[in-house]
């Protein structure tokens, strides 16, 4: 009886927290639109939440660590690689995100998001890191799953569609608008009142572009230290830096928007650094220890209804459904290149299996490591 509900609570454990972690991704990710929306400067909000979240997990790695065994960690080209990790992750793709989330909606960070392993595969292709067969079923659903991710893309920029609610009538609305005095500020919004949507999603775009070569600078570095945590704390603090130098003297030089006070602006600053540097890290690691490396990848298009529910619920004067159309068909893409990885990977397997059966334990492949490398485990460029 105790093996079964033990067995039970490792298959429902970590659902629920990827769960629960993306539904906190997708309800900070308003949060910080709504902020940027009431006047408070994207790459001020980069900084400050990574000063914080640097602070978070330098205490967390070096008092909290137990494991001390990770290899050469002082040494030069380790922080040179560490140091480009908070070059592109966080100077180059969170700044890129936000500033794209101040121009379109959380519902386009999700589509965007989702584009990740379909520009990885196609990038892949082009560098020849990634042997692609058309005769293998997974080379032709990754194929096929770009192409429906990139359609989706494609259909997020270009069309909005109608709104979820329309307003009542036209003329009444404007006679009432024009009579009512301004209304205050909200306390949430969906969608900025920025119109250059298309700006916007190319901003998300290019952001998920820097994420794979991100992706392709971590898994060099996670083969000189293991211990992931230091890893994350470093290039966190390295790309706070970064972009603290970028925004003070070339993108935010006005003094008084980096001025804090106690509001609804440090709250979000605040939930977002300790979610996305402990909690986030923390369980994403333990997911992939307990359940496998592809196990937190499938919980990422879990965003899109999230998103959608939000925004069809709470603002259906603003939320429109072409913008559910195509996140969605970003989740098909998804998930189908998604699938056809996990299949040549199974593939790549079995073919290791035979050669080490015929050639007594000698193994001679070219380059399956690369291949190998599981879909991004993003360090949100969303929240």
């Amino acid at each position: 009886m105790g093996g079964g509900m033990k067995a039970v609570l490792g298959e429902v454990l970590p659902c629920t927290a990827m769960v629960v972690v993306e539904g906190c991704i997708i309800g900070l990710t308003i949060m910080a639109s709504t902020a940027i929306a009431r006047g408070m400067s994207p790459y001020v909000f980069v900084v400050y939440t990574n000063a914080l979240g640097s602070f978070i997990l330098l205490l967390y790695s070096f008092f909290f660590h137990k494991d001390r065994s990770g290899g050469p960690f002082f040494t030069l080209p380790f922080f040179l690689r560490v140091f480009l990790l908070g070059f592109v992750g966080i100077t180059m793709a969170q700044n890129l995100a936000f500033v794209g989330l101040s121009y379109s909606s959380p519902i386009v960070a999700c589509g965007m998001a989702n584009q990740i392993p379909a520009i990885s595969f196609i990038l892949g292709i082009i560098l020849r890191t990634v042997k692609f067969n058309w005769k293998s079923t997974g080379s032709r659903a990754r194929l096929i799953g770009s192409l429906i991710s990139f359609t989706g893309a494609i259909s997020l920029t270009l069309y909005k569609g109608p709104t979820i609610k329309n307003h009542s009538s036209p003329s009444i609305l404007m006679a009432a608008v024009a009579a009512a005095p301004p209304p205050p500020p909200p306390l949430l919004v969906f969608t900025s009142v920025h119109q250059n949507w298309v700006l916007g999603c190319v901003l998300f775009a290019a952001s998920s572009l820097t994420m794979v070569i991100w992706n392709i600078i971590q898994v060099g570095t996670m083969k000189m230290c293991s211990q992931v945590m230091k890893i994350i704390s470093l290039y966190t603090f390295f790309g706070t830096v970064q972009s603290a130098l970028l925004a003070i003297l070339f993108l935010e030089r006005d003094l008084t928007a980096w001025k804090l006070d106690l509001n609804f602006e440090l709250l979000i600053i605040v939930l977002t650094a300790i979610f996305s540097s402990a909690i986030r890290s923390s369980i994403q690691i333990w997911c992939t220890k307990l359940k496998g490396p592809y196990f937190v990848p499938t919980f990422k298009p879990f965003g899109i209804p999230y998103a959608s529910t939000f925004g069809s619920l709470l603002f259906p004067y603003t939320f429109h459904y072409g913008s559910i159309m195509g996140a969605f068909v970003c989740g098909v893409g998804y998930y189908t290149v998604l699938w056809g990885q996990i299949k040549d990977d199974e593939a790549y397997n079995n073919l290791d299996n035979n050669k080490n059966n015929k050639n007594n334990g000698k193994i001679n492949s070219s380059s399956i490591d690369d291949v190998r490398v599981p879909l991004l485990e993003d360090q949100d460029s969303q929240v």
